[in-house]
């Protein structure tokens, strides 16, 4: 019994002790005018909340943290997931992409949104805003297709 009393004081203190060692927090403050939601007038409203809310945590420089992205270890981990969301796409980032590179993002993002592989579904689960309906799905898929083939120039 006092063997158990002494772990769980180790655990307590381990536990206090980390929250010293936090992850630095993806919040940038302006706009240097690359990012997407400024620079695509295609988008209505609605389709920007979409993205905001579905994709902008994990693919932009601008996350909004729950409660518990400032307990560790749970920050370090989603310090990981934002880290290589943005590694693979940045959408704070979008006009200094080449025409090229954006077609492609496009083409990737309608992917896993059509498989419904993004938004994360442990992240949706989460996240309620982030959930995207079947209409909301086609809303989007419809505008990337539309952006992509404006893009080719078709």
């Amino acid at each position: 019994m006092r063997a158990l009393w002494i772990s769980a004081g180790i655990l307590v203190i381990v536990l206090v002790v980390i929250q010293f060692f936090q992850s630095p927090k993806n919040i940038s403050h302006g706009s240097d005018g690359n990012d997407m939601l400024e620079v695509i007038s295609s988008l209505t409203p609605q389709q920007k909340d979409m993205i905001r809310n579905s994709c902008y945590d994990c693919h932009s420089n601008h996350t909004v943290y729950p409660w518990y992205g400032h307990i560790a270890p749970v920050s370090w981990m989603l310090s990981s997931h934002i880290r290589e969301g943005k590694e693979h796409l940045n959408l704070s980032e979008w006009a200094s992409l080449s025409d090229r590179k954006r077609i492609s993002a496009l083409q990737e993002m309608g992917e896993v949104v059509a498989k419904g592989q993004m938004p994360l579904k442990g992240y949706a689960r989460l996240h309620k805003k982030a959930r995207l309906t079947a209409d909301q799905k086609d809303q989007l898929l419809t505008w990337m297709d539309t952006e992509t083939k404006r893009l080719m120039g078709e």
